[in-house]
């Protein structure tokens, strides 16, 4: 008999099958996205990757805003476009009480939304920061934190729409936008800069940083696994636990609200990483991918099969050549990833090579 329950409320856009079975902890799939709202998702990337290129090239935006909307971008994107779920298929949960979870997580942070937007209202008309009302920023970050808490949870625990995506996704997607939006406000008007990793930083500034690194370590999970997650989380809780550790792992420990302000400046989050994510990567990631739409980067795949096609391990040999070749113009791996790996990567794999050793080849 087919199955008869109701989709948990989101946008379908085409289809109503889902995806396989898969263990607890196994990497989640991408949404498959058709109709208007996958052309409206790819024209959002297609905006994103423009905007990268005229803020490098043509309009230089000032550093820590660049870097704060290059991650906002990225983790809206991510997390509207991939798939959520941690838990097996048969553990997951349907019906109203999952589908209310993710309208409460979405409400909270709209409201939380709503807040830093009338704050915004009252310092464009004039109001310093100082004369703000204490309770919008003392509501916002709890109310953001608590919506997003709940967001998380509600994708974690309800089933896999591939073709579908789901008000907790939504909800986290706009998490991301409200936090950069705040620290976008905060730069100047609650001194974000002079007074992060102080005990004079703002409190909503901890609630959002908590937040960003919350969000950040979500969608890791999401697109590499685990592993990556627990590692950041054991060094997070060091700068917590220091007081209980013995010898030369002892420290004197730190309060979350400096921690976090602080993990969300150019020393931390906003650091080197995201400074060359937002520069080098995105501009030759976009190149590489103009190349493979140019059919540029098949030509390269094609010559190195006529090198090495026929020698044995040859896939991997022309894995090898392609990338060279594509380096020459690119100079980036994950640029090279993007073009010759999207046809070796799959090629290698079907020979026979482990996924791991393909893509670690390529």
């Amino acid at each position: 008999m087919a199955d008869t329950k109701a989709p948990e409320p989101g946008i379908p856009v085409g289809g109503d099958a889902g995806p396989p079975s898969r263990a607890l902890g196994a990497l989640p799939p991408q949404q498959l996205l058709r109709g208007p709202l996958g052309l409206l998702l790819a024209a959002a990337c297609g905006l994103f990757a423009a905007w990268h290129l005229y803020v490098l090239n043509i309009a230089p935006m000032e550093t820590w805003a660049f870097r704060i909307s290059h991650v906002a971008g990225a983790l809206a994107l991510g997390f509207v476009l991939s798939g959520p779920s941690m838990a097996p298929e048969d553990a997951r949960f349907e019906g109203w009480p999952t589908r209310l979870l993710g309208l409460l997580g979405l409400a909270l942070i709209a409201a939380a939304g709503g807040l830093l937007v009338y704050a915004a209202i009252l310092l464009r008309g004039g109001m310093s920061a100082a004369d703000l009302p204490g309770w919008i920023l003392s509501y916002f970050g709890p109310l953001l934190a608590a919506g997003t808490l709940v967001a998380m949870v509600s994708s974690w625990i309800a089933p896999i729409h591939q073709q579908m995506i789901r008000t907790s996704d939504w909800a986290l997607a706009l998490a991301s936008i409200i936090v950069a939006a705040f620290f976008l406000i905060a730069l100047d008007t609650l001194g974000l800069r002079l007074r992060a990793g102080t005990p004079f930083a703002d409190p909503s500034n901890s609630w959002a940083a908590l937040v960003g690194v919350a969000l950040i370590m979500e969608l890791t999970r999401r697109l590499a696994g685990p592993p990556l997650v627990i590692i950041a989380a054991v060094f997070v809780a060091y700068a917590f636990l220091g007081p209980y550790l013995p010898g030369f792992l002892s420290h004197a420990g730190y309060t979350w609200g400096r921690f976090f302000s602080y993990i969300y400046t150019d020393n931390g989050i906003l650091g080197p990483t995201t400074a060359v994510s937002s520069t080098y990567l995105m501009l030759f990631i976009t190149f590489a991918a103009f190349l493979q739409v140019t059919k540029v980067g098949e030509y390269f795949v094609d010559f190195s099969f006529a090198l090495v096609g026929r020698a044995r391990g040859g896939p991997a040999k022309v894995a090898v050549f392609a990338s060279g070749l594509m380096g020459t113009i690119n100079g980036t791996s994950a640029g090279n990833v993007v073009a010759t790996g999207s046809i070796t990567i799959p090629l290698m794999k079907k020979v026979g090579y482990k996924p791991q050793t393909a893509a670690a080849i390529e």
